[in-house]
């Protein structure tokens, strides 16, 4: 049996926290730089050249990419032959959120978290509780994935159940509907993660993990994957 510290996990998810909020992925960067390339458009060339801009001093000077540093969403696998090492009374998901409390703020990252809705809405300070999804698995690792995901993006998001008859047609129409719909206050360029099956929740939870994948990486099965062309 494998065993991680309680702190180290900690300290995983604070430095997660600033390095999501401080560095556009590399394959994010090469769609942008690949789409410059490409833009006959002197306005959206300009725009691409910002967005690029942008990305190249959040990352020199260690600042957020964006005012906006979302609500973090963790994905956490746990090995069937791992253990955390958790202190009396403490949980793998306190460790989560105390990394996340930590990265927000050693990051001066913004804190958007509220207690609860709709009464006070007093800020938590922390910007937890996190969103956990855990999955055990086999193996002795403990693999944690970081969501920083934005208000703007995140109130676009939508839902539909389908009738059962409904073709693939009729989910690609509903689907870029819904882009357009978005425009552009969704914080365009839009990476789009599409769930289908299953009900309500895990429907939704599929959507936010297509967006786990490397940009521009096709799903494994040929009809998806020509369905997502």
């Amino acid at each position: 049996m494998r065993h991680i510290d309680f702190e180290a996990v900690v300290g995983a998810v604070r430095d997660l926290c600033e390095s999501t909020c401080h560095e556009l992925g590399g394959d994010v960067l090469a769609a942008l730089r690949a789409a410059r390339r490409t833009e006959s458009n002197p306005r959206a060339a300009g725009i691409i050249d910002q967005l690029l801009e942008n990305a190249r001093i959040a990352s020199e000077s260690k600042i957020p990419l964006c005012q906006d540093t979302g609500l973090a969403v963790l994905f956490v696998e746990q090995g069937d032959g791992m253990r955390v090492k958790c202190p009396s009374g403490r949980t793998l998901a306190d460790a989560l959120n105390a990394g996340v409390a930590a990265g927000y703020e050693h990051g001066y990252l913004r804190k958007s978290v509220v207690a609860e809705p709709l009464f006070e809405r007093k800020n938590t300070g922390t910007n937890t509780p996190a969103i956990i999804h855990y999955s055990p698995v086999a193996g002795d690792r403990l693999k944690i994935t970081l969501m920083a995901k934005g208000g703007g993006c995140e109130n676009k998001s939508r839902f539909r159940m389908f009738r059962p008859t409904a073709g693939k047609d009729e989910v690609v129409e509903w689907v870029v509907d819904v882009v357009r719909a978005a425009g552009a206050d969704a914080c365009p360029p839009l990476v789009v993660g599409v769930g289908i099956g299953g009900d309500f929740e895990l429907c939704c939870l599929l959507s936010k993990k297509a967006l786990l994948r490397p940009l521009g990486a096709g799903h494994p099965e040929a009809f998806y994957a020509a369905l997502e062309n």
